[in-house]
């Protein structure tokens, strides 16, 4: 379930709101408050994201996404009992693992390659528990061996590593990770080790001795890891894996389906690869005004050797994503975004015209500006016509009946505020669907309220309810 805070603080959401800018909009028919159930609260290891407690949700702690709980509590909300639950932004799966709960079947698709082979993982399982307890061991003793006793001119090891990655770590420290990276690569042929993978990867922060945080990754900032001992905390987190999915095991209601793509939800090719046909969805969106995923999980990436360099990153994982930063945005983007949109307007002026006329006051208060300011003016369109999209295949998918509830929040981009849930909700009822509920959940924002560069536009989390008829 892709979706952000969007609470960084950065100039995203920046510039105090002028008198020109928009306000937010009154609350619409369809608002409604109290009829579905809030996130839970900070706990557990949890503040508005993924558990690092929960099962599953504890393997890697993607920045994005709500805690599988919580789709429990809207899966609940709507009385889904048989079918398929559907994801089109997957994450990490929490929405999968919610849905398999409840013996329910599942469908998703993720753009980032490296997040949607750990959902896969989840939802379909290749191994079991025991078997990654085993290969876990028998890593266990080469390393250990390894570490204790290094061979003479060990660092020299170290000097492939990039850049971003020797800066963020001690040498013995590193020489133990490449160790157990190496041993892992060294039985790609059991399943297994595809589940350690994971383990080693959810290990490089917590053993990281510099700012390693999400979404931004600061190797000049020093900081004392959680950590110190990176095959022991390895080992924790490989038993943590194995409990897991031990637990798939010992559960064995009847088996569901389980998919996950690895794709681009707007197009509809990635749509084809997914068999049947959905009864509900639970997801969310990446928020406009969003981080960037690639860039926030950059140091797994460089350690793994996915990638070496930001050219890759945007070609190999940025590619399928969906505009939502000012990194992925482009004026071309922006022009033949405005086009598609201006073509809209004729047969679906609401909203189509009002995201014209947002994106013309964006870039009217950009140029005001009496200093640089990001190109937020063209991530705008590209990211609604995307959403748009999206919305059509989902509508495709869905049977006669189904609801979709999708998670996300408005933002404010120069101070022009944008009524991000609203707008969604209406190029729902574009593609067929019929925008039932908006559903205000909580503030947002309010913990960047002392920086002076930022507007004082009031933001919310909400829930839109959607039907297809």
């Amino acid at each position: 379930m892709s979706v952000a805070r969007s609470e960084v603080a950065s100039p995203e959401t920046s510039l105090a709101a002028s008198s020109t800018a928009s306000e937010p909009a009154s609350p619409s028919a369809r608002s409604t408050q109290g009829s579905w159930p809030s996130e839970p609260g900070s706990g557990r290891g949890r503040s508005h994201g993924t558990s690092s407690h929960d099962a599953f949700d504890r393997w890697f702690r993607y920045p994005a996404g709500f805690a599988s709980d919580y789709v429990g509590l809207l899966l609940d909300r709507l009385q889904v009992e048989t079918g398929t639950v559907v994801d089109c932004f997957t994450g990490s799966g929490v929405t999968g693992t919610a849905a398999r709960a409840r013996g329910l079947g599942f469908a998703g698709i993720e753009a980032h390659p490296l997040i949607a082979e750990l959902a896969r993982l989840k939802l379909t399982p290749s191994a079991t528990g025991q078997a990654v307890r085993d290969l876990a061991a028998h890593i266990e003793v080469s390393v250990d061996r390894d570490v204790e006793s290094p061979a003479k001119g060990w660092q020299h090891v170290l000097t492939g590593e990039p850049d971003l990655v020797r800066r963020s770590f001690s040498d013995e420290t590193l020489y133990a990770l490449v160790l157990l990276r190496q041993a892992v690569v060294s039985h790609t042929d059991d399943p297994a080790a595809e589940y350690l993978k994971w383990a080693l990867l959810a290990t490089l922060r917590d053993v990281a001795e510099v700012k390693v945080g999400w979404p931004y990754q600061r190797p000049g900032v020093a900081r004392k890891p959680r950590h110190t001992d990176a095959l022991k905390r390895f080992l924790a987190r490989a038993q943590n894996i194995a409990t897991d999915l031990d637990s798939v095991g010992a559960a064995a209601p009847a088996v569901v389906s389980a998919q996950v793509v690895s794709g681009d939800s707007r197009d509809p090719t990635a749509w084809a690869q997914l068999s049947g046909s959905g009864t509900a969805c639970v997801a969310s969106p990446p928020y406009l005004n969003n981080f960037d995923y690639a860039d926030a999980t950059r140091l797994e990436l460089y350690f793994w050797g996915d990638v070496t360099t930001w050219g890759d990153m945007c070609r190999e994982v940025r590619a399928d994503m969906v505009t939502a930063t000012t990194q992925q945005s482009s004026v071309r983007g922006k022009a033949d975004a405005l086009d598609l949109l201006r073509l809209r307007v004729a047969t679906h002026p609401a909203p189509a015209k009002e995201i014209v006329e947002l994106v013309d006051d964006m870039t009217r208060v950009k140029k005001e500006r009496q200093k640089r300011s990001k190109e937020y003016d063209q991530v705008a369109p590209a990211y609604f016509v995307a959403m748009w999209d999206i919305l059509q295949n989902l509508h495709d998918f869905l049977e006669p009946g189904s609801k979709a509830v999708w998670l996300v929040g408005d933002s404010a981009p120069y101070g022009v505020y944008i009524d991000t849930p609203r707008l969604i909700g209406e190029m729902s009822e574009a593609v067929g669907f019929t925008f039932t509920e908006d559903v205000h959940l909580r503030a947002r924002g309010d913990r960047w309220g002392q920086n002076t560069d930022r507007h004082n536009v009031k933001l919310a989390e909400r829930l839109i309810v959607m039907e297809k008829p």
